[in-house]
Parts: structure tokens; sequence; C-alpha cells
């Protein structure tokens, strides 16, 4: 912890353990201790650490060629764009490096589609799409926002579930509404059916592109492959990243036909973007992400951990739970989660508190029962002490 404040800036606020070494749902530290991971780097680490099949992926690619910029063609990238393609809507891909650099993508690709008449973009309120100014301006959280004012004009916010006020914010000016299947920054909210299904029809109505945020929801972490799945609605536009590399940085967006030529070149670009490393970690671990068992797997884990989460709303511990497959929240009767992270973090169990209230949980997709059983029985005993 010294170290850290006089080397690295304070932008953080880490819990005190320090990890040497990761395998699948388990972190250990320098001294042998196990901890349980239940936050799998903030739904990075889908896969779980260190998956045998992105490490060969990885190893086998830096032996070969790191990187040589988009000058020039690679395969892995070429591969993994082609799979994103023929998983999702079928258009063509652009790579970029984090979810933040997703949404500055898709910010800047739907305001060249609709034009100088149509310079508005509809986003949620308490939604997350990133700390660069073009996503932090998405994101509906006003705390977020306050020291970095003035933002990027245009860009309104409605309630999550408010249809009336998105019905009444879209119109001839609006080029894109962006919303994720659920706010997971926010403390695990699904956004419900309806809102989403009327997105898509302003949308449609209006000429505006849907953008749908799964950087947090993607690749099986709710139980389809992507969380639009389970919703009935097809985005124009799609945000990916986090669990995309299996641990190593890297996000994409990918447009439906006819929308994924807007950009042309020098529109938009990225140095280090589809790197061949990098494209082969995201293949091998979107190979191992599609899997139906695994998916199927994450439904049936989601439901129980759901389940053990509301009998503790049940017995008065908790006022809320909410989740969708492998990503669950609490809301607390009191203002203490993060005494309640720390107090599981001297368990072995590692979970995250959004707000003072509030708990959230995502372990990797390959957690075992066994874990998430003794996750459920050390956060009972936490909250009720």
């Amino acid at each position: 912890m010294a170290r850290e404040q006089a080397a690295l800036m304070p932008n953080y606020r880490r819990q005190p353990v320090l990890f040497t070494r990761g395998q699948g749902a388990s972190l250990y530290t320098a001294e042998g201790r196990r901890y349980v991971d239940c936050m799998a780097g903030i739904s990075m680490i889908n896969v779980g650490h260190c998956h045998p099949d992105v490490v060969e992926a990885i190893c086998s690619q830096a032996e070969r060629l790191i990187n040589v910029s988009n000058l020039y063609y690679t395969e892995p990238m070429l591969e993994l764009a082609e799979w994103i393609r023929d998983h999702s809507m079928g258009g063509r891909v652009f790579f970029c490096n984090s979810g933040a650099e997703a949404s500055e993508a898709a910010l800047k690709l739907a305001r060249k589609h609709g034009g100088p008449r149509r310079p508005e973009v509809i986003a949620l309120e308490h939604g997350f799409h990133g700390r660069t100014y073009g996503a932090l301006t998405l994101t509906g959280q006003p705390d977020k926002q306050a020291a970095f004012v003035p933002l990027v004009p245009d860009i309104h916010h409605v309630g999550r579930d408010d249809l009336e006020a998105l019905e009444d914010a879209v119109g001839p000016r609006t080029c894109a509404i962006f919303v994720e299947v659920v706010q997971g920054e926010s403390g695990v909210y699904p956004v419900s059916k309806e809102m989403l299904t009327l997105a898509r029809e302003l949308a449609d109505r209006h000429g505006a592109l849907l953008v749908v945020d799964e950087i947090q929801t993607g690749l099986s972490r709710t139980g389809p492959l992507f969380a639009y799945q389970d919703v009935g609605i097809e985005p124009d536009v799609m945000c990916l990243a986090k669990s995309l590399g299996g641990g190593v940085p890297i996000g994409a967006i990918t447009a439906r036909p006819g929308i994924d030529a807007t950009f042309v070149p020098g529109d938009h670009g990225s140095t280090f973007a589809g790197s061949p490393l990098a494209c082969a970690a995201g293949l091998a671990s979107c190979h191992v992400l599609a899997d139906p068992a695994l998916q199927a797997a994450v439904r049936a884990k989601g439901e129980r951990l759901l389940a053990g989460l509301t009998r503790l709303v049940d017995d008065g511990l908790a006022v809320e739970a909410r989740g969708r497959g492998l990503m669950c929240g609490i809301d607390l009767p009191e203002p203490r989660a993060a005494e309640a992270t720390a107090a599981m973090l001297e368990a072995g169990y590692l979970i995250n508190n959004t707000s003072a209230h509030t708990l959230r949980f995502l372990p990797p997709l390959v957690v075992d029962d066994e874990d998430l059983a003794g996750l459920l029985v050390g956060l009972r005993s936490v909250l009720a002490a």
C-alpha cells in the first residue's frame, strides 16, 4: 500500500490483498491463501483465471507475432471479427481496446450516421458506458460526471423504465438510443423488456440507431451469448469488451449490415486495436463461452444464486435481490455494503459494493456449486453479525 501511494495516482480504492496466481474461480496470495473470486475482474474473466485454452493461445501467438498495427492484415484479427459477425447481427466489426473505447466508437458512428441534423443521443439514467468524455456523458450518473463538466452536448437521459419519457425524448433529431439490457455498475438492475422493446420500436420509427451495450452482459454472463437475445430485440450496433479477451484488453463494436459501412478510412482508429495477441486470446475465450453446456450451467447456477440471495431478503438481511444468470445484486437495509465487502474478503470471498447499500456478484462462469454455496453461507454470516 505504501508503494502504491508513492507510485500510482489515487484513482482506485483497492482491497488490501495482493494476488500472485489464479485458476478458474480461485485466486491465491504469495502465502498460498485461496480466495473465491465472485467478481471475475468485473465480468472480465468469464472463462475463469488462466483458462488453459486462452493461455495456450496467448503463448502460441506471442511466439509468432504480438502486434504490427492496423496498417497490415493479420489472421487472428480476421478470425475474431468473423466469429463476432457470425454469432451476432451479421455485420462487420471495429476493434478497440476497452469498453469505454467501444462506447466512444459507437457514439461517433451514430453521430456520423445521423448527420448534422440528427445530433441527439438518448441514454438511460443510472447506466454506465465508460469514463472517457463521450462515454462519461452517456453514463447517466451525475455523481461521476460532476467534476468533469462541461460534457459532450446533445446527450440526454431518461429514467430506466420510464416508457413515457423515452417516447417523448426520441424524435427526428435523434441519431441513437443507448441501452444496457442489465445495468451493472449501478447495482445490477435489469431493464424491463417493455422499455427495450419500445427503444427498438422508436429507433425504427424515427430512423435512429439502437445501440446495445453488452460490455458487462455479453458472452454468456446472463445465460445466452448476448443478453439482448433473451429479450427478443436486435440492436443496430453492439458494444463488447471485458470478457471478450479472456483477461487481455480488447473491445469491439459490431453493426448490422448497411450500418457497418458508416466509417471510412480516417474516421476512427486505434494503434493497438485488433492486435494478433489480443484477438488470439479473444477467439479462444469466445469458443469457450459459446458452449451451450456452459450457457445452460450459467442459467442453472444463476437461478440457485438468486434464490439464495432472495432467502436473505426473506429473512430480513437484505431488502431486494436482483439478477440474470451469474450477474446478481442485493440491497442492504443499512449503508454497510463496504463493511460487508471487507468482511467477505476476510472470509476469503471477493465481492463488490456498487454503493453504500448495494452488493454485486459476478463470479467467473466456471465457478462451481460448492463455491457458490460457500458464498451464500459466508454472506449470511456477515450480514447477520
